[in-house]
């Protein structure tokens, strides 16, 4: 009865190798087509929003429309080259206060469309390795999903921002 125990046991393992296999090698196609469906969104949310009010902020504690924006996209660049390609980040950013709403998109666009290439490019066994992160040691694994979660954060403080200026946002984009 035991060694029939084992025979099954291991059988059972070695049916659920591929599986788990399978699933790691899903992470990056699954992050991509979120990915894209993020920048779609927040780009339809940075189209929505009118020129005058990209100044636009609800408390003088809060960042501009525009500089939620800008804050999104040197995230998305500081974490996918820093974590990603292993290269420095150089934190000098662009004049905010320069720069108009289709820089801002074009920006935004290339960005997002950066760290798709760069996450493309990344073996899925490289997920599992360990970087160190200002908040301690994470994998690019998590990292990949701070690339995800700050998006989302900052792009739902901007819906406010359209509501409070009674622009209708667009359709949510990701199902």
């Amino acid at each position: 009865m035991y060694s029939n125990l084992m025979k099954k046991s291991i059988f059972i393992i070695i049916l659920l190798i591929p599986i788990t296999m399978n699933a790691q090698d899903l992470v990056i196609p699954t992050f991509l087509e979120k990915w894209e469906n993020s920048k779609t969104y927040l780009l339809e949310i940075a189209e929505a929003m009118p020129e005058d009010k990209y100044s636009y902020k609800p408390t003088e504690r809060q960042m501009e429309f525009k500089e939620q924006l800008m804050h999104i996209r040197a995230n998305m660049l500081w974490l996918s080259t820093t974590y990603f390609l292993e290269q420095k980040f150089d934190k000098k950013g662009i004049e905010v206060e320069t720069i108009g709403k289709a820089e801002v998109i074009k920006l935004l666009t290339e960005s997002f469309d950066s760290v798709s290439r760069i996450i493309k490019n990344t073996k899925p066994e490289d997920l599992s390795t360990e970087v160190e992160f200002f908040a301690g040691p994470k994998t690019k694994l998590q990292i990949l999903n701070l690339l995800q979660d700050h998006v989302t954060h900052h792009r739902g403080q901007i819906l406010v921002y359209l509501n409070l200026n009674e622009i209708k946002p667009p359709r949510f984009v990701g199902w």
